[in-house]
């Protein structure tokens, strides 16, 4: 009878709404950054494309993703600010 009593306390969540969105925004640069490597096959397998070595695929897309990691790891070392 007692335990039926007392009130059912829910655990707090682990992370709270920023660090959710915070880790959307990380998803959200990754995808992209995948995105923006994909392509630069030739047509024909006997010529050699040279769109594969531009700066969407070299540096920019690499980039994008190391950056959206980063998101990511701060979205998860924040301290939420409900606790």
């Amino acid at each position: 009878m007692k335990k039926s009593l007392k009130k059912r306390v829910k655990p707090p969540f682990l992370f709270d709404k920023s660090n959710y969105l915070i880790l959307i925004a990380g998803i959200v640069c990754i995808a992209v950054g995948f995105i923006l490597m994909a392509g630069g096959a030739s047509e024909d397998p006997q010529v050699f494309n040279e769109d594969i070595y531009n700066f969407r695929r070299i540096r920019l897309a690499p980039t994008l993703v190391l950056i959206g990691f980063a998101i990511e790891i701060y979205a998860i070392m924040r301290k939420p600010t409900n606790q």
